[in-house]
């Protein structure tokens, strides 16, 4: 996609250009395809790597890595031992929600924690919060690395990255070939903001500044929410392995679609074939009222709050209509947001019902 002449979004103006990445790894697909062999069983773009075990011919290894982001930024301004160990929770939730799109449950997990000089206490608080999930989540955290880098991070900063490996029986991997016209589109809800978005959020908000003004400013309650700036924003990234597994094990589920960044507009079209097209109905659900208080305080449009924000749904299940009624027996709190309707041939447009 040509998008020279499309006008800097915010996202872009904050530092993160969803284009210029998505550009990029378009560029590259051929060289990583070429690093494939049999044992690769989903294409790039689907939300975890697939790969055939050896030696065990029914099961398959799902993979998966990621970071916080800029979230931790305001973990960092507030220097609280929950905070810290918020983030840590955060990555794995992130990480296992992203294998279970494929099916998969987690076995182990890896951390990178990379910090500009050693602070014990935050790098326990930190760590710890990623035990604390691996152990919620029956995984084991089976190593990591812990990287002081001065030359890289200022003193008190630190990135944090993990890398998730899922277990999955042939039979019932989720690669959206099940998924049909017709499907209903069931959206579970988010917590807030999960771990995407952060560095517009934070140019909204004027979170940028010393770590007393962000402290400052995160006292604040926003227009027409209930809780202070610093209480949304550090709501922790929901998991939604316990609610979904029963779904999926029963066989209810055709596909499912994390939202993170990207935001509805670009991940649920990763679970879908070529032929297919999702259809929303966005007065389906209510969007939480932070997301309304980021878009009037950065001036940003609708289209681009729902490429860029999860905007209050966090994952996205495409269910037959015979079976929406089981999905409903464990998972009560899924709502219909929509549904799977064809798409012409040649037709570019794979999502309808949201703005563009």
């Amino acid at each position: 996609m040509d998008n020279s002449n499309r006008p800097r979004s915010a996202y872009a103006s904050a530092g993160v250009d969803i284009d210029a990445k998505t550009n990029a790894l378009a560029s590259l697909r051929a060289r990583i395809r070429a690093t494939h062999g049999p044992h690769v069983l989903a294409d790039i773009g689907h939300f975890g790597g697939i790969y055939a075990m050896p030696g065990a011919a029914e099961t398959a290894l799902v993979a998966s890595i990621d970071s916080v982001g800029t979230k931790l930024k305001l973990a960092v301004a507030l220097g609280t031992s929950e905070a810290h160990a918020g983030i840590g929770r955060d990555i794995v939730h992130h990480c296992a929600n992203d294998i279970l799109c494929c099916g998969a449950r987690p076995i182990f997990f890896l951390d990178y924690l990379a910090v500009g000089a050693s602070d014990p206490a935050m790098i326990a608080a930190v760590v710890g919060g990623v035990a604390d999930a691996c152990r919620a989540h029956d995984m084991a955290l089976l190593g990591g690395e812990t990287a002081e880098l001065p030359g890289i991070y200022a003193t008190g900063d630190y990135d944090l990255a993990g890398c998730i490996i899922g277990s999955v029986a042939r039979g019932q991997i989720l690669d959206g070939r099940a998924v049909r016209d017709g499907d209903v589109l069931l959206g579970l809800p988010s917590a807030g903001l999960h771990t995407n978005g952060y560095s517009l959020a934070r140019r909204a908000f004027g979170l940028d500044g010393s770590p007393e003004v962000v402290r400052e400013r995160l006292a604040i309650i926003p227009p027409g929410c209930a809780k202070p700036l610093g209480d949304l924003l550090l709501a922790e990234h929901r998991s939604y392995v316990a609610a979904m597994l029963p779904a999926i094990d029963a066989g209810h589920i055709h596909a499912l679609a994390h939202i993170t960044g990207g935001g509805l507009v670009d991940n649920v079209p990763r679970v879908l074939p070529a032929h297919l097209a999702a259809r929303f109905d966005v007065d389906r659900w209510e969007v939480p009222p932070l997301f309304t208080a980021i878009q009037d305080a950065a001036d940003v449009t609708d289209a681009e709050m729902y490429r860029v924000f999860n905007m209050g749904i966090g994952m996205v299940a495409a269910v037959a209509p015979d079976r929406v009624d089981d999905v409903w027996a464990t998972i009560p709190e899924a709502i219909v947001i929509g549904g799977v309707i064809a798409r012409a041939e040649g037709e570019p447009v794979r999502i309808i019902g949201i703005p563009q």
